[in-house]
């Protein structure tokens, strides 16, 4: 079993994701938009102050032990834009980052990818900063329409790309700890529920240049992190495996530690809808004592969350938030 190394402190700050909402209460451990940006200098409230809303995923997460912060960027957004606005309104220190991760290959969580590479390049000049990747992740993809067609969707950057923005590329599929042990980057995910079975809809090119299904989407991977006094946090951006393959996966990645919360993109709208009742009832399984659902999740699964689990449990993402653990 990978050996953690037990942080003192785990901050996540929201940098993109679907949602903008600084106006709904929070439980005591979450900061919302607003007072991040008064931290930041904002004096008057204006549209032009206020960090945009993407369809994507991009989190910070800063993790402190022994006194001593290490820097995670997990995904990077849709888009150079959102990484850039929200970035600079948040105060983001983007020469502090030490590591990145990209959890899949699609582009609402890899289309920031190189401009926040050219942001960590013009913080930090002489920094090489590791960026961690599936070598599944490079092939085209798309979308079958129902008229039989195919709708592609936007390639990543390639890790030549990569390396010419500053990047040192690190392509496998094998688990390993980052940054003296403080996070742990989890291998392909095993397929273990029935009702978790990917998305029908999703294809890509194979070697002779044809379509050809792709539903399980196997280059998806989570991070986590031990927190001290209370346990694994785990990071799911899409959870394409299914978010309860995800944290059966982090049970046995951990046996001796209990699962203390979830964060990212669950993926439970659109055609997952079907299986919110059994993804929830297995969820509420796992005792977490935050549950924090964003990005591709959708409202129908938000919802049944909340009524199962409880208010005092689930705090959902939105941009510019602080989780603080």
């Amino acid at each position: 079993m990978p050996l953690l190394t037990e942080v003192d402190r785990l901050e996540v700050q929201v940098l993109v994701d679907n949602v903008t909402d600084s106006l709904s209460s929070t439980p005591p451990f979450v900061t919302r938009e607003w007072p991040a940006l008064v931290r930041q200098g904002m004096r008057r409230v204006a549209g032009a102050s206020l960090c945009c809303a993407n369809h994507g995923l991009s989190l910070v997460l800063r993790a402190t032990a022994g006194g001593h912060e290490r820097v995670v960027l997990f995904d990077a957004g849709p888009v150079d834009y959102a990484v850039e606005h929200n970035g600079t309104r948040l105060g983001i220190d983007f020469g502090a980052i030490e590591a990145v991760v990209l959890s899949h290959g699609h582009w609402d969580h890899g289309g920031g990818l190189l401009k926040a590479f050219e942001l960590i390049r013009a913080a930090a000049p002489q920094q090489s900063t590791p960026v961690y990747l599936h070598p599944g992740m490079f092939a085209e993809r798309g979308q079958r329409q129902p008229d039989g067609g195919v709708l592609p969707s936007a390639l990543l950057p390639t890790p030549d790309e990569l390396t010419h923005a500053g990047a040192a590329p690190n392509v496998t599929d094998k688990p390993q700890l980052l940054l003296d042990g403080t996070f742990y980057l989890s291998g392909e995910i095993p397929r273990v529920t029935t009702y978790e079975t990917g998305l029908r809809n999703q294809v890509r090119r194979n070697a002779s240049g044809d379509w050809e299904p792709d539903p399980l989407i196997m280059d998806e991977r989570f991070l986590a992190v031990a927190v001290k006094h209370k346990g694994i946090v785990v990071f799911t951006a899409c959870s394409h495996a299914g978010v309860v393959n995800v944290l059966l996966h982090a049970r046995e990645r951990f046996p001796d530690q209990r699962l203390y919360a979830v964060m990212g993109g669950f993926h439970l709208s659109g055609e997952t809808e079907r299986c919110i009742p059994e993804t929830v009832r297995d969820i509420a399984g796992f005792g977490l004592n935050v549950i924090a659902p964003g990005h591709c999740t959708g409202w129908r699964a938000l919802n049944a969350l909340a009524q199962t689990c409880g208010e005092d449990v689930v705090a959902p993402l939105a941009v510019g938030k602080i989780f603080a653990f």
